[in-house]
């Protein structure tokens, strides 16, 4: 099979356990992620936020539905400053430890990845936007940084 971009959908930031949220989908389906699989992810997501460090409380998502049964939610915090901390949950993906092909029943494998060729896009652009208004101004603006995400598009080439 061809290797192909997937679609990159950009969701208005949330609030979750304190934490301020940017949303960024991934998927091949142009009707998006189900309904029923957000809700999954997004529930479990509290539980792929570290403690409070004193640092502005901010987060980046990639939410992913592969395609064949398996969903994915790669959590990006900033911590420490500079530091990004990562934690994900996947569903439907038994080669993962899911106990079963559910897309809703999110588990929390301990493996030492940080997203596929799909996910990893917005991790260039919220790094330059968090030096951008957190790191290089003279007053960090976080308000900035929540509103400044990837443009919605392909996961592909965007030079």
């Amino acid at each position: 099979m061809a290797f192909k971009e997937k679609l990159l959908t950009v969701l208005p930031p949330i609030e979750v356990a304190g934490r301020h949220v940017k949303r960024y989908h991934v998927t091949a389906d142009p009707a998006g992620i189900a309904p029923e699989v957000e809700k999954a992810a997004y529930a479990i997501l509290p539980q792929l936020l570290p403690e409070p460090d004193g640092m502005p409380p901010a987060t980046f998502v990639v939410l992913h539905r592969g395609g064949d049964t398996g969903a994915y939610l790669n959590a990006y915090s900033w911590v420490w400053d500079n530091v990004l901390h990562f934690r994900g949950a996947s569903a439907g993906q038994p080669v993962l430890g899911c106990p079963d092909e559910d897309p809703t029943r999110f588990v929390r494998p301990e493996l030492p990845w940080i997203g596929c060729v799909w996910e990893l896009p917005p991790i260039q652009h919220e790094r330059d936007a968090w030096v951008r208004h957190l790191l290089a101004p003279e007053v960090p603006d976080l308000k900035a940084y929540l509103t400044d995400s990837l443009p919605q598009g392909t996961t592909g080439d965007r030079s």
